[in-house]
């Protein structure tokens, strides 16, 4: 059976705004586990932990300004609609980030610990936001794009990138830092290419 001939099942608007929220406030709190344990993840969320870890400047400043240039392949390459769903979870992050840090405090998270269950949170918000056509930006929207139109699994495609950047830490973090954070990072992604497959889920907004 071709998708097309597949039934659709359109997501309303209350579903479309849940998902947004929940799935950008399990991303917060994944990142929050990451940050006390001074652990990095890829793509633009790896990028701005490594920033907020060498400038003291907050995870959610850098995580917005990095992403801006990514827009505009969002708009070209996936529709207004989806950048704007795009900029909302961005931005949603970005707040929900730094709220999360005088919310909830850890007197103390194993590393261990902290890299499974913040990769694990940050899979299934990113999961929820995939399965909305909302994205976190950046190599996010490479990986939905690559998917869409040649097959090729996002979650696969985002471990590769996620592994280039974890190379780079090493260059910044202690070495048990970095092995912790490929573990994390093994477990996002394994999260969403196991459960994002193309007509799996057909749920439409």
């Amino acid at each position: 059976m071709r998708m097309e001939d597949l039934p659709k099942d359109p997501h309303k608007p209350y579903e479309d705004i849940m998902a947004m929220l929940l799935g950008t406030l399990f991303v917060a709190l994944g990142v929050t586990f990451y940050t006390h344990a001074v652990l990095l993840t890829g793509s633009t969320a790896g990028m701005a932990l490594l920033l907020n870890y060498l400038t003291g400047w907050g995870f959610g400043v850098w995580f917005f300004a990095i992403n801006l240039p990514f827009y505009y392949l969002a708009i070209k390459r996936m529709g207004w609609s989806f950048t704007l769903r795009t900029f909302v979870a961005i931005g949603l992050v970005s707040l929900f980030s730094e709220l999360t840090q005088g919310w909830v405090e850890f007197a103390n998270v194993p590393s261990l610990y902290a890299a499974l269950m913040g990769g694990a949170l940050m899979g299934i918000g990113m999961l929820m936001l995939f399965r909305h056509r909302t994205s976190l930006g950046g190599i996010n929207i490479l990986a939905l794009y690559l998917q869409d139109k040649h097959g090729l699994r996002a979650g696969y495609v985002q471990l590769g990138i996620d592994g280039v950047i974890l190379l780079i830490a090493l260059t910044q973090l202690p070495l048990d830092r970095v092995g912790y954070s490929v573990l994390g990072a093994l477990m996002l992604n394994l999260i969403i290419a196991l459960n994002h497959k193309p007509g799996r889920y057909i749920g439409v907004s």
